[in-house]
């Protein structure tokens, strides 16, 4: 599959130690590629590095090529506010913002310039319904968004997210917080908007990735191990390191 999003020889320093170490991996669009490893290899890292959030590190130094439909992101001369127009981000933990259900919706919109009333509603009541939660709100959008329950409030950030029509949604760890049903919506979410985005999500859930994933990147200690369909990776891996991780024999 063509790749929307893919990393070439990435490779992360926080000061003098190598966090990221020549990751090559490609990302293909309207999929779901999932990021497995033990903690503290490298996962979150990665996932970062693809929006260039560890720009607001001082320590950090990135060398390699992060290429979006072929062009290097990590190129001097490109707008970072732009690129993460493009590339969306879902946390670990829901952050809505200190405003309304509707306030946060709109929070981006209305900095990429959108101010026309009617439009403005229209675009906030469509990214709450592609995030399964319209029926559950849309008749208290004035109502204090932290207010709404943790399974709700993520899937408000990511209608946040998803409202200034990324190309790419990053998530990590999107349902570590949250209760089996809240994580069911969450996943049945992530499948539908698998047929608009390049989904990169970080999991330790082996169970979730097998349901979600159609490819998987096993890291350890900050290096690829393998990557490939999500079926193969499971039921047929070819490293010894991956197939004792995901059969539970690890370490």
């Amino acid at each position: 599959m063509p790749s929307k999003l893919e990393v070439q020889n990435l490779r992360l320093h926080f000061g003098k130690k190598e966090i990221l170490k020549g990751i090559s991996l490609s990302m293909p669009d309207n999929a779901i590629t999932a990021l497995i490893g033990p903690s503290g290899c490298g996962k979150s890292t990665l996932l970062r590095s693809l929006n260039r959030m560890h720009d607001l590190s001082p320590e950090a130094r990135l060398h390699g090529q992060i290429l979006l439909d072929g062009k290097n992101i990590l190129d001097t001369k490109q707008d970072v506010t732009a690129i993460r127009r493009r590339i969306g981000m879902v946390f670990q933990k829901p952050n809505p913002f200190p405003k309304s259900i509707f306030e946060n919706v709109a929070y981006g919109l209305k900095i990429n310039g959108l101010r026309h009333p009617e439009r403005l509603r229209e675009q906030v009541e469509n990214a709450l319904r592609e995030s399964f939660l319209w029926e559950e709100v849309h008749d208290q959008l004035d109502k204090p968004a932290l207010e709404l329950s943790g399974g709700q409030q993520q899937r408000l950030c990511i209608a946040r997210a998803i409202a200034v029509e990324p190309e790419v949604l990053l998530m990590d760890e999107p349902c570590s917080a949250l209760d089996p049903i809240s994580t069911d919506k969450i996943e049945k979410l992530m499948l539908r908007l698998r047929e608009r985005f390049c989904i990169v999500i970080v999991t330790h859930n082996m169970q979730q990735a097998q349901r979600v994933a159609d490819f998987t990147a096993f890291m350890y200690l900050g290096s690829l191990v393998e990557h490939n369909r999500t079926t193969d990776i499971f039921n047929n891996p070819q490293q010894e390191l991956t197939r004792n991780y995901v059969s539970g024999n690890f370490g």
